[in-house]
This record gives C-alpha cells, structure tokens and sequence, in this order.
C-alpha cells in the first residue's frame, strides 16, 4: 500500500489518501472504511443531455466522486474463490470493493445527496475522511504501508485426487487455486487405472504449483496431508524439475517441508502454523504468532481455565481487573459498516450506527488499556483460518497473568452496581426532604 498523504490533526480528524496495489492492500482497504466516512475515488458515472430540439443523449464521463458511506462489501479475487480446476490457466482476477452511499460533494455531473457505488481497485487511488481516525485505523494504515510485506509461505495441501494451492501472507490466506482429478481405486491384479489417475492428478498439481506459488520469493513451501501424498508429490515435484531441467525450482529445494496434518482441508493450514519446523522458522511473522497464541489459549483452557477467558463481558472484566497478559481479538469486531435500507426511517438508522461506533470505541479503549497496562495485543485477520477460529469462539478471548474465578468476579460486580443503585437511592431520598 502506498501513503500519498495523510492529514490527520490532534482530535482524530482528517483524510488520508492511498493507494492499494495488491489483494492484501484491498483487505485492509475494506477494513478501514466503516458507515458514516466519507471516500472519495475516481467514478464512472451514466450522463443524459437533453439537446434544443428535446432529443436525449448519453454518456460514461469518468470523473470524481465523493459520498458518504452507508455499505462496504468486498469482493475476493477469483482465485481465492474456491473454484476448482485443472484446467491450464484460471482468472487471476483482483479484490474489489464497493463503497455505496450518498454524494457528500456535488460536481458538474453529479448532484447532492443521490446514490451512487463507488469500485475500489488496486492501483487507484484512495481518499478517506473520518470524523475520528482513532489508533486501531491508524495502525492498520501503518502496518499497510511498511516496505517489503508480502507473502512469506506457499503451501499446498492435499490428499488423493485433491488439493489447494495457498498463499499465506501478513493479513490473509489466499486459495490460488483447487484441484479435484479422480482416482480410482486399486483393483485387485491391477492398478493401471489408479496410477494414469494418480499422474495426472499430480501433473495438474505441479503445473498449478509453477503458476501460482513464487518459490524464489518465499521462505518456505509446505506440502501436507493426512497420509503420504505430502511424500509423493514432493518426489514428483522434484523429478519433474529435473526431467525439464528446471534450475530455479532445484535450488528452492531446501525451502520445501513436509508437514502432516489431520484433514486435507484448508483449516488444516492451523496445524501447520503450529509445528514446530514453521514456528521455528517463522516466529517472527504476525500470522504465525497469532496461530501459536490461539493454540496456546486452547490449551489453557483445558488445563487452566481461571487463566483462559472468552467473550466480550468477560474479557472487559478481566482489562478492569489488569489481569490480561494477551488479548485475542479478530479485526472483525472493529468493522461496523452495515448494510441500511433506504426505506429505513432516518432516527433508526441513527440508532443502529451510534450502537456500532460504541462497540467499536469500547474495543478500541480495549485494546489500548491492554497496551498500556503492559499486555499483549494481537489482531487476527478474519482472512486466515487462525481468526476464522477465533470468530467462532465469540472474536474475543484473553489469556490472564493471574487466576480469577468467572463466577467470583460476576459476583462482585453485580454486588458493586447494587451497592451503587443503592447510594443513589439513598441521595436522592435525602434532596427531597430539603426541596
């Protein structure tokens, strides 16, 4: 992502203009737009003119538009949409995201307050105005714009007649392409049929393999499965890469690891993250943390649950307490925008927007109170199996420094608002005597 400028004073208010240039840049693009900015991109707009004799004419005008946001939807590329080929090419189309709402700014074609939706994609730049840029949208737009981020591993995971090619990177896992070849089984005095199945499943593999996975550029290319499909697609990999002579891929064979797993599915990508050959050799990697993290919460909670808590109320419980060391919290609680009727009387929609910017500002102080009180914060992308997981488990858990018992801690808060009701009854029994 690139940073053309950003204005931005003391308050939170101001604009900053990007420009995405990948399907990562594209994620984190959808997630810092939100209900109520305002974006402002280049727009393709229908013009009709009317001429003196009353005949009618139109006309795509390209120019530039700014509207209020009311709906964000991201598109994924085409390649991470889980089509399955092995066919000799697949669409390499690009992310998108449409930003819809109102015009905040009139123009010679356009007028005030009409609907238009605006295509957000890569290599176009971007203008976004927040009334508040708080430090999560700020630290995304950061992380974004750092040099040199891309993917660090390819993986491919597969079992017989089956297999996904993926790219991991900082942010996302990207399904660059499935693979299904039938295989059929063995029959007893002859396996002709299996091994023409078996070849050519493995030759579609290998040639996806050379389309989709940049080898030279990567840090590591896993290959895992359940069984020994891992074993023999790497002989196969590295004895057609002689048979051609492919040099590149001969080189790139100390990257390559073999890895078991325990389905041929893409959440399997999880297990990976967790052995010990990728954590060793991608510990520094914010995916790869988050998946060591996330496995180190489970296991907590099975051996010491006081420690290990889940769950908006009881995690806000524990940051009140200063008992977080880690918090887990998926990127996707702080996204808000939300999809308004227009036929939606106007106090509702109000109402449905001041509940969503609170529930972000609270995992905003959240986060923050977290840092400052000398805590660990990860932010899971909702685009890698690892906050995939952890969206199933509410979005939000936390691992303590110390032991506290949830049924305790309920206790004494509801104890405390009692005590406090009970105060405040007690004041106001006393003002109307003196009135």
């Amino acid at each position: 992502m690139k940073q053309i400028r950003r204005n931005v004073d003391k308050t939170g208010l101001g604009a900053v203009v990007l420009c995405p240039e990948d399907d990562e840049d594209m994620w984190h693009l959808y997630n810092l737009i939100q209900a109520g900015d305002e974006v402002k991109a280049l727009a393709l707009r229908r013009v009709v003119q009317t001429g003196a004799t009353g005949s009618t004419s139109s006309e795509r005008v390209r120019t530039k538009l700014t509207i209020q946001v009311t709906n964000v939807h991201f598109t994924p590329s085409s390649a991470s949409g889980g089509a399955s080929s092995t066919g000799p090419s697949v669409s390499d189309q690009h992310a998108a995201i449409q930003v819809s709402g109102r015009v905040s700014e009139e123009n010679n074609f356009v007028k005030m307050g009409s609907y238009h939706t605006l295509d957000l994609e890569p290599n176009r730049d971007v203008t976004i105005i927040k009334q508040e840029w708080d430090s999560i949208s700020l630290g995304r737009v950061d992380d974004a714009c750092v040099e040199g981020r891309g993917a660090d591993l390819g993986a491919i995971v597969a079992s017989e007649g089956t297999a996904a090619i993926c790219l991991l990177s900082e942010h996302m896992t990207v399904v660059r392409q499935r693979i299904e070849v039938p295989v059929p089984r063995k029959r007893m005095g002859s396996s002709t049929l299996h091994d023409k199945g078996a070849d050519r499943f493995y030759q579609a593999v290998y040639q996806a393999f050379l389309r989709h996975i940049p080898f030279a550029d990567l840090r590591a290319i896993v290959l895992a499965s359940p069984g020994f499909i891992k074993d023999t697609l790497y002989d196969y990999i590295f004895a057609e890469a002689t048979r051609t002579n492919n040099k590149a891929l001969l080189q790139a064979r100390p990257k390559f690891l073999r890895i078991h797993t325990s389905s041929s599915h893409v959440h399997s990508l999880v297990e990976v993250l967790k052995s010990p050959e990728i954590t060793n050799l991608l510990k520094e990697t914010k995916f790869a943390k988050e998946g060591i993290m996330l496995d180190k919460f489970y296991k907590m909670l099975g051996s010491d649950e006081l420690r290990a808590w889940y769950g908006p109320d009881h995690v806000l419980l524990a940051a009140d307490r200063g008992a977080i060391g880690t918090l887990l919290i998926t990127d996707e609680l702080f996204r808000w925008a939300c999809r308004i009727n227009r036929m939606v009387v106007s106090l509702c929609v109000r109402s449905r927007r001041s509940n969503k910017v609170e529930d972000r500002k609270k995992y905003v102080e959240l986060v923050e109170s977290v840092k400052q009180k000398g805590g660990e914060v990860l932010i899971f992308s909702s685009m890698h199996e690892s906050g995939q997981q952890l969206n199933q488990l509410t979005g939000i858990a936390a691992i303590l420094t110390f032991p506290l018992d949830v049924e305790v801690v309920e206790a004494e808060e509801k104890a405390a608002k009692e005590e406090a009701e009970l105060a405040r009854l007690e004041a106001e029994g006393e003002q109307q005597p003196a009135a």
